[in-house]
């Protein structure tokens, strides 16, 4: 199968504005299911509903909505797609320094620097701020330029203040350099997306990446910070995560389903990513669900 390259995003600012506003109906966001990458740091909210999301080397599962803030060059997709059940999904995508250079020193504004330089891990917010964030950044499709960028600065001050985030990708997380090691590195992305339900083995990966084995596991390793096994098994639990969330099969089932050929190894590998195992992860989801 030939597996395509991240594409590079080239955007264009809204008319008017120094960054572009995106604002999508449900799951109209087309480009969610493509690798992509782009040097505008990116801030998505995804209003209700729960689906898959992938950054960099990061791979999870989110409920209840979304507010991730994605850093330069940072590949991605994911997000929405048509059984995500999300009314709205909100795109705002700035160059770094949208804002001038000379704005962004300023005393009242430097720390906003902050939060850019964290967005390049790529950044998961929690509920408090993703409710008080989401209802700003979707009141700013009725504003006029000026009050929208005005909105825009006190949203990125109210993120860089916020405690409740998670950095997503390890510290060293190395996606940021050369176009090469970009197109490379998602080359492997994007097959393992396609591929998961498929045994993938390390000759044919390699191959692929044009590198012998031993040189693609230390390059993977460099790269992402994870091992390319590690990486596999855990877009393979993500996936049967979204599988007992939003269907009834059964979990030997979910396990075949994504890609898992051993029960026993399905069983282990879900427990290492989530710290439960799948009888469980489903329990809880539906009491949450209840509630």
């Amino acid at each position: 199968m030939k597996t395509l390259k991240p594409s590079f995003e080239v955007i264009e600012p809204s008319f008017g504005s120094s960054f572009t506003y995106t604002s999508y109906v449900q799951n109209a966001n087309i480009r969610s299911h493509v690798w992509h990458y782009h040097p505008e740091v990116e801030l998505v909210f995804v209003n209700g509903g729960a689906g898959k999301r992938q950054i960099g080397s990061h791979i999870s599962y989110y409920n209840d909505g979304d507010l991730i803030l994605i850093g330069s060059n940072l590949p991605h997709c994911g997000f929405t797609d048509d059984t995500t059940g999300n009314t709205h999904e909100t795109v705002i995508q700035m160059k770094p320094d949208f804002l001038g250079e000379g704005f962004m020193q300023l005393p009242e504004t430097k720390n906003l620097a902050g939060i850019f330089e964290r967005a390049k891990r790529g950044i998961a917010f929690s509920p408090e701020t993703r409710k008080a964030v989401g209802e700003k950044l979707e009141a700013m499709e009725e504003m006029m330029p000026f009050e929208r960028l005005l909105g825009m600065i006190h949203v990125l001050n109210e993120l860089e203040q916020a405690t409740d985030y998670k950095v997503l990708n390890a510290e060293g997380f190395a996606l940021e350099t050369q176009v090469q090691d970009n197109d490379r590195i998602n080359m492997v992305f994007n097959y393992v997306k396609d591929n998961f339900k498929n045994p993938i083995t390390l000759d044919d990966i390699a191959e692929r990446a044009s590198m012998t084995v031993p040189s693609f596991c230390r390059y993977f390793k460099k790269m992402t910070r994870k091992t390319f096994v590690q990486f596999v098994n855990e877009y393979r639990v993500v996936h049967a995560c979204k599988l007992l969330a939003e269907n009834t099969m059964s979990i030997a089932d979910v396990s075949y389903e994504s890609g898992f050929n051993n029960f026993s190894h399905f069983n282990k590998s879900f427990k290492e990513v989530t710290g439960r195992n799948a009888s469980q992860y489903r329990h809880e989801l539906r009491n949450v669900v209840a509630d």
